[in-house]
């Protein structure tokens, strides 16, 4: 039987910053209220699409990987925020890599995107059909912010991160994973004007986050605990087996109650709500990126990661984690960065939900 390890890592995070305290500028908030509520310091905010950030990241998580794009057998996007629904943004991956005979898609089910991407290269990889899959989570969710909502205009950044997944007869990557989905919450994390329905055609291009706070931290943390509890009986293991924990990045507190609640401390806890907020799709390889960059994934590894997102989709895996936790390779590629202050970037976007930020800006707007 094939197994599919993750031989490559690699991520994309832009350097413009929105801190709680520029927040405080344009929205009646304080840096301790929102940390106090959400765990989160600051987001990072793009000026560039949702697939260039997606390529950059596979790039290097291919230079990571030592594996040449023309190698690759499958591209999947995990996203939410993809910049246009036809053509697919991960046939748009496939050609800036020059992955010629890979196939292509996307696959949408808001932040549990990237894991369920992995579950399906995993099994294709098992199948024996693929050897070799990029899986990407990339997200830009900063144009979806409405700065009339206080209280959720401040959870979400941009961010992109990816893996190698190589066919391997070790018994490494994701060993188990469920998937699940709770319907009757679907109202309570919406993007209800983003898509083709009739009712849309007379909005604005600006679109405008749902978000009931207390439903999804309920939803979250049940479907969450529920995921995690049937991949542990897969794998006959328990709490204690596992060496770190990698869950979604959404709020600290949803973190902490589901670690709590499945006797995992805190001190096993991957956290990186505070540096990138949620990032979506692209919170969990992020966070993934960021502890082998610190040396906090050491080989032999059980890592078990959870999620869940709008839907209100649910899940978790248990990776095996293989030898490698050094990087073949790094790449040299890179975005140039954006000329203007984060008030500039969102300019726009403040001009539409009718926020005075013309006095924070240093371009002509």
């Amino acid at each position: 039987m094939k197994y599919a390890e993750i031989t490559g890592w690699g991520s994309y995070v832009p350097p413009l910053l929105m801190t709680n305290d520029d927040m405080s500028k344009i929205v009646d908030t304080s840096d301790e209220w929102i940390f106090s509520r959400s765990g989160i310091k600051q987001r990072h905010y793009t000026h560039v699409s949702t697939g260039k950030m997606a390529w950059l990241a596979c790039d290097r998580a291919l230079a990571a990987a030592g594996v040449d794009a023309e190698d690759i057998d499958l591209i999947i996007l995990g996203s939410t925020t993809p910049e246009e629904i036809c053509p697919n943004t991960a046939s748009y991956i496939k050609n800036e890599l020059g992955a010629k005979k890979a196939a292509a898609f996307d696959l949408n089910s808001a932040c549990t995107s990237w894991f369920y991407a992995v579950n399906v290269a995993t099994d294709m990889i098992k199948s024996g059909s693929i050897k070799k899959a990029l899986v990407v989570g990339s997200e830009r969710l900063s144009l979806a912010m409405d700065w009339q909502k206080r209280e959720s205009c401040f959870l979400f950044g941009d961010g992109a991160g990816a893996v190698v997944l190589e066919a391997s007869d070790q018994k490494v990557g994701l060993l188990s994973a469920h998937m699940g989905c709770v319907p009757d919450s679907r109202e309570c994390l919406h993007l209800p004007s983003w898509g083709l329905s009739p009712l849309h055609w007379t909005n604005d291009v600006f679109v405008s986050l749902n978000f009931d706070g207390q439903e999804i931290f309920k939803s979250a943390v049940r479907g969450m605990a529920d995921s995690v509890s049937q991949v542990l009986e897969q794998e006959g293991l328990t709490a204690e087996d596992i060496d770190l924990f990698i869950p979604h990045q959404a709020n600290i507190r949803i973190i902490q109650t589901l670690a709590k609640r499945l006797n995992f401390p805190m001190e096993k806890v991957v956290v990186r709500i505070d540096e990138y907020a949620n990032t979506s799709a692209a919170s969990i390889p992020l966070a993934l990126c960021d502890a082998i960059a610190d040396g906090t994934v050491k080989p032999g590894m059980t890592i078990l990661t959870a999620t869940f997102g709008a839907g209100l989709t649910c899940g978790a895996g248990i990776i095996k984690w293989g030898e490698k936790v050094t990087a073949t390779t790094v790449s040299d590629s890179d975005i140039p960065e954006y000329e203007g202050t984060v008030f500039d970037l969102m300019a726009d976007s403040f001009v539409h939900y009718g926020v005075d930020a013309q006095h924070l800006l240093t371009k002509n707007s």
